[in-house]
């Protein structure tokens, strides 16, 4: 019983002495030399400059910009389509005359406050729907029904309601507004985890409060993409509107602006008016909507940079 068995000439094959590591004939390994004495690799310059956003999108615009001149010059006819250069001269002689702001003026002071409507409507929307099986069916069905409905073909009715004027464009706008926000911040509560929800009802929370400080927080991702939405919807829904029946107690916004321009064939002007909406744009995006998700959702880990 107390015998020990010692292994066979068959069993020592391909082991080595004591101490030493196992042996395979069949394996061939080579040597790796590590060098540990640098952690980190110093980047390049290029690598550097390469990991800055805001430089990498400098330069897409830049490359367009050069398509654009290039394009303007070779097809050589400013009253088809400007070139870059002629856009710009166009819109820094609008900026100096104070046109494009006074216009530019007219058309975000009407822009905000349709958004911020908009806004307000679908935060109640949402928070009566996520109470209660009848209000998420309420408002899935009149997301259903409005939704795909443009808000242009709303103007004939806005004309007859409001009239020739603001309140029109403002009916279209929350129209445009209302249901992305809608849809995306409905989507994001339901997404929302039971578990957060139970700690939020252990803790007394119901109803608004339930919605403030548990699923905004947590679905907020998806309430700034519907917001970032229904921004560029009220944009065009704003220049579209404008462009129909644009004039407003005496004065025009960029949609405007941009018609009349296109009846006096002044095509560089119209070009500037555009380019003034893409400035704004990018403004709102980069600056504003930029800003909130760098101190939000990048910073609670909810999203990569």
């Amino acid at each position: 019983m107390n015998a020990i068995l010692k292994p066979s000439a068959h069993d020592k094959v391909g082991t080595a002495e004591a101490g030493q590591p196992f042996f395979r004939p069949e394996i061939v390994r080579e040597p790796v030399h590590h060098d540990f004495s640098q952690v980190q690799r110093p980047l390049s310059i290029f690598e550097s400059l390469y990991r800055h956003s805001g430089l990498r999108k400098v330069v897409i615009l830049l490359a367009l910009a050069l398509v654009w001149e290039i394009y303007g010059r070779w097809l050589n006819n400013a009253l088809l389509f400007p070139s870059f250069g002629e856009t710009v001269q166009a819109f820094v002689s609008g900026i100096a005359s104070g046109v494009l702001i006074e216009r530019a003026g007219v058309s975000m002071q009407t822009l905000l406050i349709g958004y911020g409507i908009g806004i307000v409507l679908a935060t109640i929307l949402t928070t009566v729907a996520i109470s209660s099986r009848i209000g998420t069916d309420f408002l899935e069905t009149l997301t259903s029904m409005f939704n795909p409905l443009p808000a242009i073909a709303l103007l004939p009715l806005a004309l007859i309601w409001f009239g020739l004027g603001t309140g029109s464009i403002i009916f279209v706008l929350v129209h445009s507004v209302l249901w992305a926000v809608a849809l995306n911040t409905h989507a994001g509560f339901r997404g929302v985890s039971s578990t957060m929800r139970m700690v939020g009802q252990n803790y007394g929370l119901k109803g608004f409060k339930l919605v403030r400080l548990i699923l905004i927080p947590a679905a907020f991702g998806s309430i700034l993409t519907g917001l970032k939405v229904g921004w560029a919807f009220a944009w065009r829904t704003l220049i579209a509107a404008e462009l129909v029946f644009g004039v407003s107690s005496g004065s025009g916004g960029l949609g405007w602006f941009i018609f009349e321009n296109r009846n006096q064939l002044e095509t560089a002007n119209v070009f500037a008016g555009l380019f003034f909406v893409i400035l704004i744009g990018l403004c709102v995006e980069n600056f504003i909507f930029a800003t909130i998700e760098k101190r939000t959702i990048r910073r609670w880990g909810m999203q990569n940079h």
